[in-house]
């Protein structure tokens, strides 16, 4: 989807990111895209630009799973249980508020790729909870992630989109033992915040409990919403159905990181700053 010069979108930036300053939420990690910090976005679109893959493509069969939701294609990638702040300017999507705050509060969230205009098939119910109204009908929005969806076929475009979407859950996970998985991933996720903290002239103090209780499967979603400024990472993340794959490819993601991190710790002990 190409996306008007007025989105308030990432930029993308060759430079890896991993001597920025480090909080557990966002995750700077060592992947090419980088996003400016998560702010409140403004947003414009064209609905003519929806990928055309998304339309009456493979007509699913009627089924109680098959819902109609209304598509806010966004710069970003939203999990279930993150959240995000968000602006409301643009005439259409001002009428898909109002709409929806007469009724259940829901939108679909898919990624729109402000550099290839692509906007992809699988997103994240976003659920307002809480909303601020303005003198000319613009909206300040904070949403929570809830459910995840595919796109199986647009039904229209105008005032703005409206899609037919199946539901997604993650499969079981057989003989994994997904809390020994989650574990690794909080103790790594630790190391990297220790070591970044370091290379930023931070105290390397305690860090916090992450995992906070929760089961494997929002903890997997918990870590996905962190690697923040790399779009592409996180949508297939999102895509994952199996708890599983989405920890071991954050575990991966998060043992590169701490490889990088610790080398430039090495050099910094070597050539300190003066």
């Amino acid at each position: 989807m190409a996306l008007p010069s007025t989105v308030s979108s990432p930029s993308f930036k060759s430079t890896p990111p991993y001597l920025s300053a480090f909080k557990p939420k966002p995750l700077n990690l060592p992947i090419t895209y980088r996003s400016s910090n998560r702010k409140l976005i403004s947003f414009r679109c064209s609905s003519s630009s929806f990928s055309e893959k998304h339309q009456n493509v493979n007509p699913p069969p009627k089924s109680d799973d098959l819902v109609e939701l209304p598509l806010f294609p966004l710069p970003l990638v939203l999990f279930p249980g993150a959240t995000i702040p968000l602006q409301i300017f643009e005439y259409r999507y001002r009428v898909m508020m109002q709409t929806l705050l007469q009724s259940d509060l829901r939108f679909g969230v898919v990624y729109s790729d402000a550099v290839s205009g692509s906007a992809a098939g699988v997103g994240c119910v976003g659920e307002i909870v809480k909303h601020e109204r303005l003198v000319d009908d613009r909206f300040f929005l904070i949403c929570k992630g809830q459910e995840r969806f595919r796109v199986t076929d647009l039904v229209r475009t105008k005032p703005y989109l409206v899609a037919k979407v199946t539901w997604l859950e993650d499969r079981p996970s057989g003989e994994e033992n997904l809390d020994e998985l989650a574990n690794e991933v909080e103790v790594l996720m630790k190391e990297v915040i220790r070591l970044s903290n370091r290379l930023n002239g931070k105290p390397e103090k305690e860090s916090q409990d992450l995992r906070k209780n929760q089961f494997p499967t929002p903890f997997s979603f918990f870590v996905g919403s962190t690697f923040e400024g790399a779009p592409m990472e996180q949508q297939a993340l999102l895509e994952l159905e199996d708890t599983a794959a989405r920890l071991k490819r954050e575990r991966e993601t998060l043992r590169n990181t701490l490889n990088y991190l610790t080398a430039a710790s090495a050099v910094k002990d070597v050539f300190p700053s003066p």
